[in-house]
């Protein structure tokens, strides 16, 4: 129930309090007040979309808040900020919340009905949520959505399955080639760069035994290579060191060089008498790179690459293979889903059968409450399930198709709401789906914005007889314009809009009996009010609100 609600910088409200209490309150005001503003406030606590549209010129964002009730008897703090840039901010209790908590916690104490809410009657699917919401079968609708979603997911993969067993026997062939062409040709990573470099030695032969023949001298042979020459610089520098004893430790050459200039010399010597390739060689190496080459075009752009398609081919030949098998275990997988599905479909169409007739009987009730005394209402609840069942046939919702069927005048046969009902009507019928089962539960707070389109009358005060019964459980906001709903109303709300300063403003106010009566009298007469419309006015509370 909410205790109290403050709106800032909304379209033409600049600031407003209003203070609510249980029961029913009614707010009217002339065309264009700005009733509807107070809606959209009530809108934005409970957790619906605002844009910058709504944040009043001249003001960096729009805030409501409000202190609500749980039927607990516990307060609960909402605050929503919408501004001109961003998507403003939400808080719980003093707490920054996302805007889908924040609608998850409203949704638990406010139910709003707009001026045209009422399309929610001519879309069939509305008819089977409300349904479900009404027979408490949301899990099991959510269990055979799975169930659904599986079969479904199944039924695909043996639609592939069956494709490709279509076409196995030519892809076999293709994999076949491929897979024998690629083993023949037993690539090995590194291969191609090793055969380059082959290639480049044996294209480079003549120059390279010039190079051995020219080092090979230079390391070892003649007067003047390096194994002569430290073996005459030793020489002199024992010589030297005989003579010097400074010498003598230099005279000590490290064996290593001698060493390492033998190993160069032998190492030479070896590449000296080696024989290169033939030139047949040079041949078959430059035709393994042509077909390389042709492979990575192929197959891929190293060899690794072309390895792992080799290894994709095996996968898919073995996939093919074994496909049959495949597509008869994955038939089971489907027929054991079926029956699943089956099951827990069928056990939702009885759940909603047994409710279909219950809610129907209930909506009849309701209506005739509202006026349509000789009406009847049925829950059409049609369950569509094909023999045999095919996997593709399978609904989340389930095998039911739900609508909404009205008789309005005795005699004539029920047909869809949505195709003969007039506004008045599917007022009062969404009046009647908002009261159904409402009155197991108290506390929550009921929003009704111009529940009387297109009624008047006899029909405007049944309807209004409806609302004052629904208060005595829950609290109820009604923005109205006729006079015989607002006359029923424990506590009256005017909404006027006045221009100061070239600033429009909207403003509140709570009618005392006096105000309330002359407000009645408006509603019932317009602007002309005389004593004798005020004198009604007083006689149509005094009788339908008892002041």
């Amino acid at each position: 129930m909410i205790r109290h609600l403050r709106i800032r910088n909304l379209a033409t409200i600049e600031d407003i309090a209003l203070e609510f209490e249980p029961g029913l309150a009614v707010l009217t005001g002339e065309t264009g007040a700005g009733k509807s503003i107070i809606i959209d406030g009530l809108r934005l606590i409970c957790g619906e979309k605002g844009g910058p549209d709504l944040v009043r010129s001249g003001a960096k964002e729009a805030v409501v808040e409000a202190s609500a009730a749980t039927a607990e008897g516990t307060e609960v703090a909402i605050q929503r900020s919408v501004g001109l840039e961003g998507p403003g901010k939400t808080y719980l209790d003093g707490v920054l919340v996302p805007l889908k908590k924040l609608k998850d916690a409203a949704s638990e104490l406010i139910d709003l009905y707009g001026q045209n809410d009422h399309v929610f009657l001519l879309h069939t699917e509305n008819h089977l949520d409300y349904l479900d919401e009404f027979a408490g079968t949301r899990p099991l609708r959510e269990e055979t959505e799975k169930t659904a979603q599986n079969l479904r997911r199944l039924n695909r993969r043996r639609e592939e399955w069956m494709s490709r067993a279509k076409e196995r026997a030519g892809r076999l062939d293709v994999l076949e080639y491929q897979i024998r062409e690629i083993e023949k040709a037993g690539l090995r990573p590194g291969e191609d760069e090793e055969l380059r470099t082959e290639r480049h030695i044996l294209k480079n032969a003549e120059k390279i035994r010039t190079l051995v023949d020219e080092a090979y001298e230079i390391a070892y042979e003649g007067d003047r290579s390096i194994s002569t020459l430290l073996a005459r610089l030793g020489a002199v520098l024992t010589d030297l060191a005989a003579i010097d004893p400074r010498f003598r430790e230099a005279a000590d050459l490290p064996p290593s060089l001698n060493i390492a200039v033998g190993e160069l010399a032998g190492n030479l010597a070896r590449h000296r008498g080696a024989e290169f390739a033939p030139a047949e060689r040079l041949e078959d190496i430059e035709e393994r790179l042509s077909l390389i080459e042709g492979f990575k075009r192929k197959y891929g752009s190293e060899i690794e690459e072309i390895r792992s398609y080799l290894d994709r081919l095996k996968a898919e030949r073995e996939d093919l293979v074994l496909i049959q098998g495949r597509l008869a275990e994955t038939e089971r997988e489907i027929g054991r889903s079926v029956e699943a599905y089956l099951v827990l479909a069928d056990r939702l169409s009885a759940e909603r059968r047994t409710a279909a007739s219950a809610l129907g009987a209930l909506i009849e009730k309701e209506i005739s409450l509202l006026g349509m005394k000789k009406a009847r209402f049925v829950v059409d609840c049609r369950t569509r399930r094909t023999s045999p069942f095919e996997a593709s046939a399978a609904r989340d919702t389930g095998l039911d198709d739900v609508e909404f069927l009205i008789g309005p005048n005795p005699g004539e046969p029920v047909k869809p709401l949505r195709k003969i009902a007039s506004g008045g009507e599917l007022s009062r019928v969404m009046l009647a789906l908002k009261a159904a089962g409402k009155d197991r539960a108290s506390g929550r707070t009921m929003v009704f914005d111009e529940i009387d389109a297109g009624i008047g009358g006899q029909t405007a005060e049944a309807v209004a007889q409806r609302l004052r019964s629904l208060a005595r459980r829950h609290q109820v906001i009604c923005i109205t314009h006729l006079p015989q709903i607002a006359s029923f109303a424990a506590h009256h709300f005017r909404i006027d809009k006045r221009v100061e300063r070239d600033r429009t403003y909207t403003f509140v106010k709570k009618l005392g009996l006096e105000d309330r009566v002359a407000e009645i009298a408006r509603l019932m007469s317009g602007s002309r009010i005389s004593e004798a419309g005020l004198e009604s006015a007083r006689q149509l509370i005094r009788r339908n609100a008892g002041l």
